[in-house]
């Protein structure tokens, strides 16, 4: 039986479904790994397996998850003992096949950081923090930003680190010495971030974009990043 003819909303919505899910390297290449494992994979598993903090094997496995790509089941260790049960992540009866290579960013993400440092230093991160302030409203406008419930500061700080995780980021929010800052385990733009540190100011106005739609005019700044030569990106929020 001829499958119906999706229609464009439809095409669109799928497209969007799989690039959201596969769109990154890293998350595919643990779908795969999973496929080859018919009783499952836990996040200790795929952390060790790919040199991922397990937080953001975790965040992987739950987006796929979320997508419907794959079904989580708790069990015990095959050695007993009274440990906790471990998640194991298996991949569903009617998940896709994945004969056609999915499509990456990572040229797109290449081109766009050699096009804004063709500008000079100064316009660069300005267009790209004006790009990320633009994103973010729309972010925010998705997780609610026109209802008229107030939100704190921490509330808010909090639903953007859940928005910015839902794209990839793998964001926390927290407290130290007094501040509240966001801390970013995993990078969507990947290597593309390291040659042209100018793709963070995408990142820094997606926070300002999303903070100022749910909260207020805030100040963010970049303390720490993979460009910088630290191990996870810290984007420090005043007040």
């Amino acid at each position: 039986m001829d499958r119906a003819a999706l229609t464009a909303t439809e095409f669109a919505s799928a497209v969007t479904a799989i690039t959201s899910a596969f769109g990154d390297p890293t998350r595919r290449d643990i779908y795969l790994f999973a496929r080859e494992h018919e009783q499952g994979v836990t996040a200790a598993e795929v952390a060790q397996r790919f040199e991922l903090h397990a937080n953001v094997a975790r965040h992987h496995l739950d987006k796929l998850a979320s997508g419907g790509y794959l079904e989580v089941a708790v069990a015990r260790s095959e050695h007993g003992g009274a440990g906790r049960p471990s998640k194991h992540y298996r991949v569903t009866s009617d998940a896709m096949p994945l004969e056609v290579p999915v499509r990456h960013d990572d040229v797109l993400v290449t081109l766009l950081g050699r096009a804004l440092e063709l500008l000079g230093p100064e316009t660069a991160q300005q267009m790209a923090e004006e790009v990320g302030i633009e994103y973010g409203r729309t972010m925010a406008d998705s997780i609610g930003a026109g209802n008229d419930q107030p939100r704190s500061f921490r509330a808010a700080l909090h639903s953007v680190a859940d928005a910015l995780s839902a794209h990839g980021f793998a964001t926390r929010a927290e407290q130290r010495d007094g501040r509240l800052r966001l801390v970013s385990e995993h990078c969507p733009f990947g290597d593309a971030a390291v040659e042209h540190p100018v793709i963070c100011a995408v990142d820094r106005g997606m926070v300002k974009g999303m903070l100022g739609a749910l909260y207020g005019e805030t100040s963010p700044a970049t303390e720490a990043s993979l460009p910088m030569g630290d191990a996870r990106c810290v984007t420090a929020v005043p007040e």
